[in-house]
């Protein structure tokens, strides 16, 4: 995966920060988006994030930061 990759969540991953679901449980399950981010450092140091990926989704504003195992690539 890389950034502009469009992916889709294949698992379910429930978040609360949906700005429409407002401290909600919302599942991300099947929703596509864009990677805008992969986190691999932080000031020039490199880091082991929990959540690397940062997916924008699609007609939204949200973003969330997932793992790799959760999404697929959508061509």
């Amino acid at each position: 995966m890389k950034v502009g990759d469009r992916v889709r969540v294949k698992e379910s991953v429930v978040v609360y920060h949906n700005p429409n679901h407002r401290n909600q449980p919302f599942d991300l399950q099947g929703m596509t988006g864009e990677i805008v981010e992969i986190i691999r450092e932080w000031n020039g140091k490199p880091i082991s994030a929990n959540f690397p990926v940062v997916v924008k989704f699609d007609n939204t504003r949200f973003r969330a930061h997932l793992r790799e195992v959760e999404l697929e690539v959508v061509e």
